[in-house]
């Protein structure tokens, strides 16, 4: 089997790497890919939103399968125009990406199938917006209706933030087309968590929780991010919580999908709250979050290929899904800077000191005049396994001493919610 990976960040790598372990899989392409991807695919040098030369390299190259990483080509279409050529693709299609594309589609869509999330209000005009941002209270969160590369969420904690932030999304177009409209909601207390799951038109099985950190500091502090770092399971995903989100969100969300007849086969993330009222969902994201993905398939045991054809032929029902035991820290290397402007080029070492039980994703690497180097804000990621997330944690803080490039960045209490006396 010939598989295409359409991306090439941590979570590309991440996906290639297991694919790469599994019988039947002859070949893996990737586009464009990255320098740690290099070392076990082919990367090629398309660009993950290039749909038509995309296509052009699949029929050419005799692909059996293209599984989608990110979001972009998904909100375009990728899957619509693969399909028109006979080519097989994992990853929702077009409309059912709108999930994604679009915040105030996502929820009018759990309005209407009455899946708990926080109480909203849609805008296009500035002055209305800034008129009841009020009524909403403070701290309050604000959305770009858009793609925004993950950091379209911003929570001011009073009145002048909030109008600035508006001005800031809506007039100045911080975040491009992205922000034309904006969806304001009440703020949620709890603890943040998130599901990936895989679904075809009858079926809908999470898989193993995660937990990701979005802001740039530790104890949550800074700016939303694309993800500092995961840990998987979840801290609080006992199994009365994964029944009470499975009856209230997957599958009320399912059955929302069969009475829009939306044809969704792919992995739907959901990103959720866990307030003293019970879960309720932040998000809908339509493909692998990143960089929950690299905790996720790293504990993943059954053919990740199997399961995707298994969906593809709306069989997921009837296909065995298992996890391993060990538990899963992935802590980010970034940029300095990141997420906001920062510098590219900077050359990586140590990575060949690392202990051979570590797994580094690239996220934003490329080679340079026979250099490894940084090429994006978020770098790479280590991985690593344990029997509890403070023995993964330690193997990870312990290795991420031996790498270094201009700059770097990470987090320092990935995981820390199980283990107060964690030393680093």
């Amino acid at each position: 089997m010939k598989i295409l990976i359409v991306g090439g960040g941590g979570r590309e790598h991440a996906i290639a790497w297991k694919l790469s372990k599994e019988n039947n899989v002859e070949k893996i392409y990737c586009a464009p890919g990255n320098a740690g991807i290099s070392d076990i695919a082919q990367c090629v040098s398309i660009s993950d939103s290039d749909i038509e030369n995309l296509v052009k390299f699949a029929k050419e190259n005799n692909i059996d399968l293209t599984i989608v990483g990110p979001e972009v080509p998904l909100v375009n279409g990728i899957v619509d125009e693969f399909e028109k050529e006979g080519l097989k693709i994992f990853g929702p299609n077009k409309e059912c990406s709108t999930f994604e594309g679009s915040k105030a589609f996502s929820k009018d869509f759990m309005k209407r199938h009455n899946i708990p999330t926080a109480k909203y209000k849609e805008y296009t005009d500035l002055d209305e917006a800034i008129n009841e941002i009020d009524s909403f209270g403070y701290p309050v969160v604000i959305k770009a209706d858009g793609l925004a590369a993950g950091k379209g969420v911003v929570i001011p904690e009073n009145r002048e933030d909030a109008i600035n932030t508006l001005k800031e999304m809506m007039n100045d177009k911080k975040f491009g087309s992205a922000g034309d409209k904006i969806v304001v909601e009440e703020f949620l207390s709890g603890i943040e968590t998130s599901i990936l799951a895989f679904v075809d038109n009858d079926t809908i099985v999470p898989m193993v929780s995660a937990k990701d950190h979005k802001k740039v500091y530790n104890f949550e502090k800074g700016p939303n991010t694309g993800g500092m770092g995961t840990f998987s399971p979840s801290e609080i995903y006992t199994d009365e919580l994964s029944k009470e989100i499975s009856e209230k969100v997957l599958n009320r969300t399912l059955e929302g999908f069969k009475k829009d007849n939306l044809n969704y086969k792919g992995v739907l993330f959901v990103g959720l709250m866990i307030t003293e009222d019970g879960p309720k969902v932040l998000e809908y994201n339509v493909r692998f979050g990143d960089p929950e993905t690299q905790s996720v398939l790293f504990r993943l045991e059954t053919d990740l290929h199997k399961i995707i054809e298994a969906i593809l032929e709306n069989k997921l029902k009837d296909i065995e899904i298992n996890y391993k035991k060990e538990e899963v820290v992935c802590v980010m290397l970034t940029s300095g800077g990141y997420p906001d402007d920062y510098e590219k080029g900077k050359v990586i070492t140590g990575l060949e000191n690392l202990d051979e039980d570590i797994v580094v994703f690239h996220s934003g690497t490329k080679t340079l005049d026979g250099n490894l180097v940084t090429n994006g804000g978020r770098v790479i990621g280590l991985t690593a396994s344990a029997d509890s997330v403070e023995e993964a944690a330690k193997k990870v803080y312990k290795n991420i001493e031996k790498i270094n490039f201009e700059g770097m960045h990470y987090r320092t209490d990935i995981g820390m919610k199980f283990c107060e006396e964690l030393s680093l």
